[in-house]
């Protein structure tokens, strides 16, 4: 369902809560201390983690990643992995995401530090569970909450998303062209790219358009890039046609 349809009444309960506590004293320097990692917010990150679920007893996130927004993501996977939800919770984190970027008032509430902590806590768990979010997904909101990082939703759900393509045995691959590629050329670059990689792994392939690069394409996955656009070409070619040319060696 679109996000705007699964949020559209659960916002009036959000502006509602707002407008309640606005007059009450702000905790705006109580909460600057949540800007860095600290020895609670990593407890509280093992124990959402670790709640006892239902499915899977032995999961490993498929990706070792680093930062908060690593830690935050790794967290989320296992929990989400644990209680067999993965594939909704992703879309639910990317739903997130998405609102933050066309409701103003959402987009500002998570990035404005001065809401009291209570406030924040309490306008995720009305907002979200109305919008019939799994539970993984609004205690995690809560957590990001209460920890004031619904700032960081963004960054911590592209990290989401690679646990969750490694988990599928997919890879990412960036295609740059000047122009969209036809189907059938990217039909061949797919297939092309998935024989290099080999059985066991999926091709995704995500086109971009850049028209600074002139022409030919420019292919990234994982931390491989392989440049062959006309661009690159040129300056290579410009290097090679300014160094000096040692006439000796050619007698």
């Amino acid at each position: 369902m679109a996000i705007s349809g699964r949020f559209r009444s659960s916002f009036s309960v959000f502006q509602q809560i707002l407008r309640a506590e606005s007059a009450r004293p702000l905790r705006a320097a109580a909460d600057r201390g949540f800007g860095n990692p600290t020895i609670a917010t990593s407890q509280c990150l093992r124990n959402f983690a670790t709640q006892p679920k239902s499915s899977e007893a032995n999961v490993k996130v498929p990706l070792s990643l680093f930062g908060g927004s690593g830690n935050y993501a790794s967290a989320l996977f296992l929990a989400a992995s644990k209680a067999n939800v993965l594939d909704k919770v992703e879309s639910e984190i990317l739903d997130i995401v998405e609102a933050s970027k066309k409701s103003p008032l959402f987009s500002q509430f998570i990035k404005d530090l001065s809401v009291p902590r209570g406030t924040r806590v309490k306008a995720v768990k009305e907002v979200f569970s109305e919008a019939g979010f799994s539970d993984v997904t609004n205690n995690f909101l809560a957590v990001l909450a209460d920890n004031g990082r619904l700032r960081n939703i963004e960054r911590i759900s592209k990290r989401f998303a690679e646990l969750a393509m490694a988990h599928r045995g997919e890879v990412k691959v960036i295609v740059t062209t000047v122009i969209p590629l036809p189907a059938e050329e990217e039909k061949e670059l797919k297939q092309t790219l998935q024989d290099i990689l080999g059985q066991g792994k999926t091709v995704k392939v995500e086109q971009k358009i850049n028209p600074s690069i002139l022409g030919g394409l420019v292919i990234e996955f994982g931390q491989k890039v392989f440049d062959m656009s006309i661009k690159t070409r040129a300056k290579q070619m410009e290097k090679f046609l300014r160094e000096p040319i040692d006439f000796s060696s050619l007698k």
